[in-house]
C-alpha cells in the first residue's frame, strides 16, 4: 500500500480523519497514549457488504434449508419457508424491522438459529463456516466473500494500526461466525471480535465446549457499548458504524476527551458496489448532524469501493 488512504478521495472526511488521527498521535497537548487508542468498528455494511441480506443470513439460510428437506413439516413456516422458497425479502427484511425497533420476525430466526447449533461443539461449527467461505459466492455481486470487503475500510484500519491503535469489530452479528475469517479479511484477530453469541457450556465427559439452546445476548443498539467496556475495559476514542444499531456505540465513543465517529452512507448509485440504501439508518443519518456524526459518502469519499479480486489486502 502507498499513500494514506489512497482509496479514499480528497474529501473533508478524509481530511477530518487524517487531522484526527495525527492530532491524537503527535507530540502536543492533545496527545493520546497508544494504550488508550481504542478504535471499534461494527462489521455488516461497514467492514463488507450487508445486502441483500447479511452474510450469516446466506450461511443459515442452507443449514435451515437442509433442514427442512430432512424434515419437510419444517417448511410450513418461517424461517424455514423463505430459505425454501428463496425469499430473500422476508429474510432481509426481518432485519430491516429489527433497526426499526419490530423484532417479531427477528424472534423466529434466532429460535430456527438456536435449534441449528443446539449441542454442537464450537470447533464443529467454526469448521462449517470455514468451509462456507472457501466456497459461497456473494449473492449478487457472484464473488467470494473476501471480495466483498471495502477496500476503504481495511486502508483504515491499516492506516490506525500504523499509528498505535488497537483496532475492534463490534458487530451485532454472531461473534463466531465472525472469528473465523476476521484475520484474513481485516487482519483482525478473534481475541478482537466482539459480537452477538449464543450460551454456552462445557461438556465434561468430552472435554469440549458447546452450544446451549438459549441466546446469550444480542451485541446491537445499547449493548454494544456494554461489551465494548465488559470486553475491552476501555472507552474507545474511534468508531464507525453503518445503521441505527450503531447510534449507542458512536455515542459512547464521543464521551472521549477527543474523539470521531464514522457513519457509513451507502448513497452510490453508480454501479461500482452496493446499491444506494437508507433501510435501518434512518435515525442514524436524521441525528447526524445533532450528534456530529461524520457521515462518510460512499459515493463522494470513496475512490473504489471494493478490495481487488482475490487480493484483500491484509498486510
Amino acid at each position: 500500500m502507498t499513500g494514506v488512504l489512497p482509496s479514499w478521495a480528497e474529501t473533508e472526511t478524509r481530511a477530518r480523519i487524517i487531522d484526527f488521527v495525527e492530532r491524537v498521535c503527535g507530540e502536543g497537548d492533545g496527545t493520546v497514549p497508544a494504550a488508550e487508542r481504542v478504535a471499534v468498528f461494527d462489521n455488516d455494511g461497514t467492514l463488507w457488504t450487508e445486502k441483500p441480506m447479511p452474510t450469516q443470513l446466506h450461511y443459515i439460510v442452507q443449514q435451515w434449508a437442509a433442514a427442512a428437506a430432512a424434515d419437510p413439516t419444517l417448511a410450513e413456516r418461517q424461517p424455514y419457508a423463505a430459505a425454501v422458497n428463496g425469499d430473500f425479502a422476508w429474510l432481509g427484511g426481518a432485519v430491516t424491522k429489527h433497526y426499526a425497533g419490530d423484532d417479531r420476525d427477528l424472534k423466529l430466526m434466532i429460535g430456527a438459529i438456536l435449534a441449528s447449533t443446539a449441542d454442537m461443539n464450537v470447533l464443529d461449527y467454526e469448521k462449517s463456516v470455514a468451509e462456507f467461505y472457501r466456497s459461497a459466492q456473494h449473492m449478487t455481486l457472484g464473488t467470494p466473500y473476501r471480495d466483498a470487503v471495502y477496500q476503504p475500510m481495511v486502508e483504515l484500519l491499516r492506516y490506525l494500526e500504523a499509528h498505535g491503535f488497537s483496532c475492534y469489530i463490534v458487530s451485532g452479528g454472531d461473534r463466531d461466525f465472525m472469528r473465523p475469517i476476521t484475520g484474513e479479511y481485516y487482519g483482525i484477530p478473534p481475541e478482537r471480535v466482539i459480537g452477538s453469541a449464543v450460551g454456552l457450556s462445557y461438556d465434561a465427559d468430552s472435554a469440549e465446549v458447546r452450544y446451549g439452546s438459549t441466546f446469550d445476548f444480542m451485541d446491537d443498539g445499547p449493548m454494544k457499548p456494554v461489551r465494548i467496556w465488559s470486553r475491552i475495559g476501555r472507552r474507545p476514542i474511534f468508531a464507525a458504524g453503518n445503521s441505527n444499531g450503531d447510534i449507542e456505540m458512536l455515542r459512547y465513543t464521543q464521551g472521549s476527551p477527543d474523539s470521531l465517529a464514522l457513519l457509513i452512507h451507502h448513497d452510490d448509485d453508480s454501479g461500482r458496489g452496493d446499491a444506494p440504501y437508507d433501510a435501518g439508518a434512518e435515525i442514524a443519518l436524521a441525528a447526524a448532524s445533532d450528534h456530529d456524526f461524520t457521515v462518510v459518502s460512499v459515493c463522494d469519499d470513496w475512490s473504489s469501493v471494493f478490495v481487488p479480486q482475490g487480493a484483500a489486502d491484509t498486510a
